[in-house]
């Protein structure tokens, strides 16, 4: 039995059953950050919801053959800003955050992509397609600017659905003297002497922020590609101009899945800097284990708003903790059969298959885990193992079980584990002296501090709660 792999399709609007143009070579390109500043968790649920794609695809297709670029904006006005007011320089700022971002991406245990281009090294393709679109009649310019002439293309709004007056009226556009029509966006602006900026037919300048991802897949994944994700905000503008250049600069459909996920909102209210309800993934790293924050994302359909709260976090916590129990088991110390692979119908991988269904999937291994509970010794390797290779196609149950329970205290004055170790020794001791009063007083103890106590075949296990 194969796996059929169906997408819900921005463009049509309509659920589809995935197929590649080669299967050979499977692409997919979705928009990373603008590195100005420590991404918030609003950006890392793009990154989670298309890591599951990516292992879905590897899956499906061979690990060698699916082509995942995700790129680093690492030039743009809001870099430009913050650089100024801290004082630094530009190319120090942005690589300084484009780190951050990688470290707390890989914290969220999220795989790093086949290719991360970056926008400055990708210039001069942004000039030669400038170049073509003007050549063709998509594009002009005009003091300096070049600019997309958004008339020159018949069906421009097609994947937001909107009239070109619908956009007009409902976003903010720059109104120059210098445009055509309100709604041609920037190509290409000059720089002044204190920006950054590059030679060009046009100028010195820099390139606008649209151009910069059709450059970039045109480079690396080719004229047309699978699949391109993104936000559920980055519709309109953004990949409805991605949709212009690309089509308008080769003549072809550029895109054949567009993939977004939906808007994060903040225990109830829409996250936004006017609220000042940004939650940093790395503050929230200080008081969470990144499969915690990882799970929550998850929990939820990607296409749906998710509601990030601190009970969505401890719901996730507490269901790792089911899963984590099951792998851990009672002192059997069972070992993952090693021959194991998940068949085509498996629930996980039909869940995942039916557009990304992240949390019928979790369901799913928390049936795994009920039978691991229940099992004979003769059928946990086989089911242990089926519950890890069905987890890691959602990028969970990474942590060893025993360092899972015993890795969750680090707030301040919490006991270490070395601290721990030796009471549980000397509870132990006092047992063999028959000092029952004494090993309870311990127990005790180490429950006030949340360590929980399990005496098994193998000994006295302990975890914190």
């Amino acid at each position: 039995m194969t796996l059929d792999i169906s997408l819900h399709n921005t463009l049509s609007g309509t659920r589809e059953t995935f197929v590649p143009l080669d299967p050979d070579r499977v692409t997919l390109y979705v928009c990373g950050p603008t590195v100005y500043n420590y991404v918030h968790i609003g950006n890392a649920r793009p990154v989670v919801a298309f890591d599951v794609l990516f292992r879905l695809l590897r899956h499906v297709y061979g690990d060698d053959h699916v082509l995942y670029a995700r790129n680093i904006t690492d030039i743009d006005d809001k870099i430009i800003k913050a650089a100024a007011e801290n004082g630094e320089a530009i190319d120090a700022l942005s690589a300084r955050f484009a780190r951050a971002f990688d470290e707390d991406m890989a914290s969220l245990h999220a795989l790093p992509p086949s290719i991360v281009p970056h926008a400055t090294d990708h210039v001069d393709e942004m000039i030669a397609m400038i170049s073509t679109l003007i050549d063709k009649g998509h594009a002009y310019e005009a003091e300096g600017h070049v600019l997309f002439a958004v008339q020159s293309m018949a069906d421009y709004g097609r994947l937001s659905k909107r009239s070109l007056d619908d956009m007009i009226a409902g976003a903010r556009v720059e109104v120059a003297p210098y445009k055509k029509y309100p709604g041609d966006f920037v190509l290409w602006k000059p720089s002044t002497d204190d920006q950054p900026g590059w030679q060009s037919p046009w100028g010195r300048g820099r390139p606008g922020w649209h151009i910069e991802c059709s450059a970039m897949i045109n480079k690396h994944l080719g004229k047309v590609i699978d699949i391109h994700g993104g936000g559920q905000d980055l519709i309109f503008p953004h990949h409805e101009n991605e949709i212009a250049q690309g089509c308008c600069a080769h003549g072809t459909d550029y895109v054949r899945y567009w993939v977004h996920n939906g808007y994060i909102n903040i225990d109830g209210e829409k996250m936004s800097k006017s609220l000042g309800n940004f939650r940093l993934v790395r503050e929230l790293l200080k008081h969470y284990d990144g499969e915690i924050l990882r799970f929550a994302l998850l929990s939820s359909h990607y296409r749906s708003p998710l509601n990030f709260s601190e009970d969505l976090l401890e719901q996730a916590e507490a269901s790792l903790d089911t899963l984590y129990y099951a792998l851990l088991g009672r002192g059997e110390n069972v070992t993952p059969a090693a021959d194991f692979s998940l068949p085509a119908d498996h629930p996980v991988l039909l869940a995942l298959a039916e557009d990304l269904n992240t949390s019928e999937a979790i369901s799913a291994l928390h049936a795994i885990a009920g039978r691991l509970n229940k099992a004979d010794m003769a059928d946990k390797p086989a089911l242990k193992a089926e519950l890890l290779a069905a987890a890691g196609l959602l990028g969970l149950l990474w942590h060893d079980p025993t360092e899972w329970f015993q890795g969750k205290g680090n707030a301040e004055g919490a006991l270490d584990s070395a601290a721990i170790d030796a009471l549980v020794e000397e509870r132990n001791d006092a047992k063999r002296a028959k000092n029952f009063a004494r090993a309870d007083e311990i127990r005790d103890q180490l429950a006030s501090q949340g360590i929980v106590l399990e005496d098994t075949r193998e000994g006295t296990r302990w975890s914190r709660q």
